[in-house]
């Protein structure tokens, strides 16, 4: 249960990510999560969307440099500690994150977790194992 995630870069300038969000709101995409990563010339805007596939062609047409990357959905509980037993069972398998980003859920005692792995499948196979709710991207673009 992977979900695919769209990594956009952006040059770091006034106005270019009202851009991205502009194109995907013309074409009626829903941004479900995002994360932006920058330096002092450039970022990688990282977007969970309810059509990944109309959302890449869109910002390619738009002139942006976008590429799809394959991601982990997890669900934890929203309290302290709550991400902790997803971080120990990565950790136990000997699973590195490459990188990570959440966000807390409407009416709901769970947040929503993002992760990037190199063994993707490893991965899911070691989170179920302790227990954790996988979220597959047809459920995610829901959200």
């Amino acid at each position: 249960m992977k979900v695919r995630q769209i990594s956009v870069f952006l040059e770091n300038k006034s106005g270019r990510l009202a851009q991205v969000t502009q194109i995907l709101g013309e074409n009626g995409i829903n941004i479900r999560a995002l994360s932006i990563a920058d330096t002092t010339d450039f970022g990688i805007l990282r977007l969970i969307v309810n059509d990944p596939e109309k959302a890449y062609r869109a910002l390619k047409e738009g002139g942006f440099t976008v590429s799809t990357t394959e991601v982990i959905a997890v669900e934890v509980d929203d309290r302290p500690g709550g991400l902790a037993a997803a971080l120990q069972a990565l950790d136990q398998a000997g699973i590195n994150i490459e990188y990570l980003y959440a966000f807390v859920q409407k009416a709901s005692s769970a947040a929503l977790v993002v992760f990037r792995v190199e063994q993707l499948d490893e991965a899911v196979e070691a989170l179920r194992a302790a227990g954790i709710r996988i979220i597959g991207e047809s459920e995610v673009t829901l959200l």
